[in-house]
């Protein structure tokens, strides 16, 4: 779904305060754009209603992909491309083989991984960040909340985030 260029920012102080609103919100039918926060905020992604992430299967397939390019990989080059014999042993003997292996599974699953997120979030080098409000970065919590999606006019939820606690809302237009 992609974001509008005009929200509505609820500016919290307190973290316990933010997660009250956020059920609030949520439970008033409007939709969450993203909650930003200067540090970690415990029981934040229940709140918002985020599943559980799926990046261990992701670490998973990738591993087993490394893990299975670096057996073919090792048995075509010692098997049938290039066969010696290396102290005795038999041209496709496993126990050589896994520390290769291992280094390549554990290569694999880690650039999976940061590619997966990397794609997931939107995360280009040429891409401009939207900056919400500075403070975010310092002291304040913001929930987000994009007109374009939620079919709760603009003044039901300025409403809303006042009565949830928010110590400012503001609107913020995105060119």
């Amino acid at each position: 779904m992609k974001a509008d260029k005009n929200f509505v920012l609820g500016v919290y102080e307190d973290e316990d305060i933010l997660i009250k609103a956020i059920k609030a919100t949520r439970s008033a039918g409007i939709k969450i754009q993203e909650v930003y926060s200067p540090f970690p905020v415990h029981g934040i992604e229940d709140a918002l209603g985020y599943g559980r992430s799926k990046m261990p299967i992701v670490a998973f397939m990738f591993g087993f992909l490394g893990t299975v390019l670096a057996l073919v990989m090792q048995y075509g080059m010692m098997g049938f491309d290039w066969p010696m014999i290396i102290g005795g042993k038999d041209f496709v003997a496993l126990p050589p083989f896994i520390p290769v292996t291992f280094e390549l599974t554990v290569l694999l699953a880690a650039l999976g991984m940061v590619g997966t997120f990397m794609v997931i979030n939107d995360l280009k080098p040429y891409n401009k960040p939207r900056i919400y409000d500075l403070r975010i970065t310092d002291d304040k919590h913001v929930m987000a909340i994009d007109l374009g999606v939620n079919k709760v006019n603009k003044n039901e939820i300025t409403k809303i985030l006042q009565k949830s606690g928010a110590i400012e809302v503001n609107d913020k237009n995105f060119d």
